[in-house]
């Protein structure tokens, strides 16, 4: 490695650009594209002198902006797109005490302009603040063009120069963490007679899902949800004859507490398998417990390993997501269990069904949908549409609950295949009261049919899990008298790029809804 006065201090890379798209920056300047005033109808060469405009002729001063909201580049990218769909007049924006734009709806651009091309990140700081003198330095809009170029190629050159150290520096330091990972489990006597699989591998489309469950305070929320924890506690505890002297694999193992409820009711050899970092402190874990002769941890993603055992006895993983199958691991139980489970082995849980409930909560209703119909005073209703189309997690109360519960699919986690995630249902949802459709809630329940069967639910009716319940709002409201039946068809389908997101469509007596998962 080298030494370290010779390496160059990194470059700073704003959230605006790509690692690769150095070479496009430069023909885009080059090319002389015109940039339209914010407020006016005037072009200019530059986004340089086109903010001098805009400050001395508009008293719009983006640098003062930014530092009166703490904005960064994406909140910078949300005020260019709601000052070219909104027009406001420039007072407003700087005379608000709020930014206007803080919504994630304006991160959405259709046309791509040399405004958002902008690095605002460096805005205010030398030498990178185009309309500003520091230091003595003349603003770059009084500078000449082919300056402006040079300035350009001689810093891209630097950044690419910079990259190369990064790398090179990241494989090193790859290196001395393997080296001391090797130091360290040779030094640990417990450690040879269980040897822990670290392997890395490329998150891929699964890397977000998984470095979501790199973060401690996601595993507290799990643990302390009494209603999952107890329920896989008891399902294993309380058969223990089931799992005496039987090797048992634990998919996305997390924390390792399903591994050692495993462990504690006689198992005789445990994996442990989770892809993301929290399995290091799993590894901790196992260890203060004294559990590493009985639990190997591997780290990786099950679909690209192999296990030191050809099969197992048991599966045991928490594997379901919000309204079962959403963010949910059903893929990796499903291929778990074909390739490694024993013919006659045992799968916890190994049924769940999805049912959804008729509720009645016009107060809610108000807030969620109707809200925008007057929003201090101005309407904004062409909000509605879009909130709709989100379905919400939430705690429904119980006294909400204004129809029959029905399940709407089955699935035998024994036989099924992954077509599970896709089904549509027809049913009927009756009014136990006279009163007002305003939403469907979906749950699922979950069962471990042992020798002594667990089983336990999400609904509304059940005590509170970290799952809560899935919520569809109906753009027209429903009422129904006590007794009064209707008609309805639920349908879900899989995401074609995103696996783990879902559409869900909703026919509700003669309409149609569509539901986003993602």
């Amino acid at each position: 490695m080298a030494e370290e006065a010779d390496v160059p201090p990194l470059a700073d890379i704003s959230c605006g650009q790509e690692d690769d798209d150095s070479d496009g920056w430069d023909e885009m300047e080059v090319s002389g594209e015109q940039t339209a005033c914010l407020f006016c109808s005037k072009s200019f060469l530059t986004i340089a002198v086109a903010l001098d405009h805009c400050r001395t002729e508009h008293n719009f001063d983006l640098l003062t902006l930014k530092k009166k909201y703490n904005m960064d580049c994406y909140s910078y990218i949300k005020m260019i797109n709601y000052i070219r769909l909104q027009q406001p007049d420039p007072k407003i924006l700087t005379e608000s005490s709020v930014a206007l734009w803080d919504d994630d709806a304006y991160l959405k651009t259709g046309t791509v302009e040399p405004w958002l091309m902008y690095d605002f990140d460096d805005l205010g700081t030398a030498p990178s603040t185009p309309h500003y003198a520091i230091d003595g330095k003349p603003p770059l809009s009084n500078m000449n063009f082919s300056d402006l170029q040079v300035q350009i190629q001689h810093l891209n050159m630097q950044l690419r120069q910079k990259d190369t150290l990064l790398e090179n520096a990241m494989k090193d330091m790859q290196k001395m963490k393997e080296v001391t990972r090797t130091i360290v489990e040779s030094g640990d006597a417990n450690l040879k007679k269980i040897p822990h699989n670290v392997i890395n591998l490329p998150a891929g489309s699964d890397g977000e899902y998984f470095n979501s469950y790199s973060h401690f305070g996601i595993h507290h929320e799990m643990l302390d949800d009494k209603v999952r924890t107890f329920s896989y506690r008891d399902a294993i505890l309380n058969n223990s004859e089931v799992f005496k002297g039987k090797e048992v694999l634990d998919l996305g193992c997390g924390t390792g507490i399903l591994s050692m409820f495993s462990a504690k009711s006689g198992a005789s050899r445990v994996f442990g398998i989770d892809q993301s970092e929290v399995i290091y402190k799993a590894m901790d874990i196992i260890r203060e417990n004294n559990l590493q002769d009985t639990i190997q941890l591997i780290k990786g993603k099950l679909e690209q390993i192999n296990l030191p055992v050809e099969k197992v006895d048991i599966i045991v993983s928490e594997w379901m997501g919000y309204f079962l199958l959403f963010e949910g691991m059903l893929d990796s139980f499903i291929y778990a269990r074909d390739k490694y489970l024993k013919e006659g082995g045992h799968l916890l849980p190994n049924r769940c069904n999805i049912s959804v409930v008729g509720i009645s909560d016009t107060k809610r209703y108000d807030n969620v949908v109707n809200f925008w119909d007057d929003v201090y005073g101005f309407s904004m209703r062409c909000m509605k549409n879009d909130v709709i189309s989100e379905a919400f997690v939430e705690v429904v109360p119980s006294d909400t609950i204004f129809t029959n519960s029905v399940v709407v699919t089955d699935i035998d986690l024994t036989r099924c295949d992954t077509t599970a995630c896709e089904f549509t249902s027809k049913f009927n949802l009756t009014a136990n009261s006279d009163g007002t459709l305003t939403a469907l809630a979906g749950y699922f329940d979950t069962f471990f049919e042992l020798p002594n069967t667990v089983e336990f639910s999400t609904g509304p009716h059940a005590t509170k899990t970290h799952w809560q319940q899935t919520v569809f709002y109906l753009k027209e409201t429903v009422e129904l008298k006590r007794g009064e039946s209707i008609e309805c068809k639920l349908s879900c389908t899989r995401f074609k790029k995103n696996v783990r997101g879902l559409t869900v469509t909703i026919t509700i007596g003669n309409n149609s809804y569509q539901y986003l998962l993602a």
